[in-house]
């Protein structure tokens, strides 16, 4: 009876892992911006992907359309109430993007993002989301850690406002477009302890580049001091972190100087616009019996430089 139970117990092994072996290479999506400051078109010829030090093949490399993107705007709750003199340049930011982009504008408060007056979900209602900005409450550590936040949200990244859409619209939207998380913060991780430039590997921001990384979402953020910290190793340390997960995710960390708030966040909403415009679906097969997979790309065009995530989850589809 032993040997017959050893030997199905082998059986099923061997079957478990015959059928994980002919599972394949899976398609997978990834977001990948071309930034050069001379116009092109790129097309898949352009572009070379490896993964996993691999060169794999490219089956499609598609522009995302004007206003088929959805932005996520997460504002931290406890930012200098200062940033008030920004509040017309973000509400410009949000009227100027292309017809039919969805958009989202939350607040980072306690580990989670509220969302703001208006919408609880994205709405290519831009007037109505800019108009639903509000300042920052200004209290010391209200996010609790930006990157619990950010986190949370791309995990349970919001549906449509339906009662937005008409019917129409509804049938004709997407099942899933391109995805871009805008965050404005001064980037502290409070939960790591010192600030010291000794201490800047925080386990709470790798485990915010890893989530953003299988959503296959990029995060662009701007730095923007806190009411709780001053200049000094802390702004410095939430910069650290911004341009780590700027890195990871194929984003952008936007700042002025080591601890300096912006003169006018205009320049940078702006870039972050223009690298949306600039951002392409690169689709390619990727072994499927693997968790996570490292990306390595390179291009043919001159003068340009790409920007993508280092890392991607097997079968992630960021538009379709």
């Amino acid at each position: 009876m032993t040997r017959y139970l050893l030997a199905l117990t082998l059986l099923a092994a061997t079957t478990t892992v015959a059928a994980r072996a002919q599972e394949g290479p899976t398609p997978t999506q990834a977001l990948v911006v071309f930034d050069s400051k001379t116009p092109a078109s790129p097309t898949a010829q352009d572009l070379t992907i490896k993964v996993d030090n691999r060169v794999a093949q490219l089956s499609d490399l598609a522009a995302i359309p004007p206003g088929g993107a959805q932005v996520a705007l997460l504002i931290d709750d406890g930012l200098r109430t200062s940033v008030a003199r920004e509040m017309n340049n973000l509400r410009s930011f949000i009227t100027s993007l292309p017809p039919g982009t969805e958009v989202f504008v939350g607040y980072m408060t306690n580990g989670t993002v509220f969302p703001g007056t208006g919408a609880n979900g994205f709405t290519s209602d831009l007037a109505a989301v800019a108009q639903g900005i509000r300042i920052p409450s200004g209290i010391p550590g209200s996010s609790a850690s930006p990157y619990f936040c950010l986190s949370d949200f791309v995990k349970n990244w919001p549906g449509r406002a339906e009662n937005q859409l008409s019917p129409v619209q509804r049938n004709a939207a997407p099942a899933h477009r391109p995805r871009f998380v805008l965050m404005i913060t001064n980037g502290v991780d409070p939960y790591n302890g010192s600030t010291s430039p000794l201490n800047q590997d925080s386990p709470y921001v790798s485990s915010a580049v890893t989530d953003a990384q299988r959503a296959g979402v990029p995060v662009y953020s701007i730095f923007f001091n806190d009411a709780g910290f001053g200049r000094g190793r802390g702004s410095f340390s939430g910069q650290n972190y911004l341009a780590q997960l700027a890195e990871g995710t194929g984003g952008l960390s936007l700042y002025q100087s080591t601890g300096q708030n912006p003169v006018s966040m205009a320049p940078y909403l702006k870039q972050f616009q223009e690298a949306i415009a600039k951002t392409f679906v690169a689709t390619f097969p990727v072994d499927a019996n693997k968790k996570m997979v490292n990306l390595k790309l390179s291009t043919s065009l001159p003068k340009t430089k790409l920007r993508a995530p280092t890392q991607v989850r097997p079968g992630t589809i960021v538009s379709n």
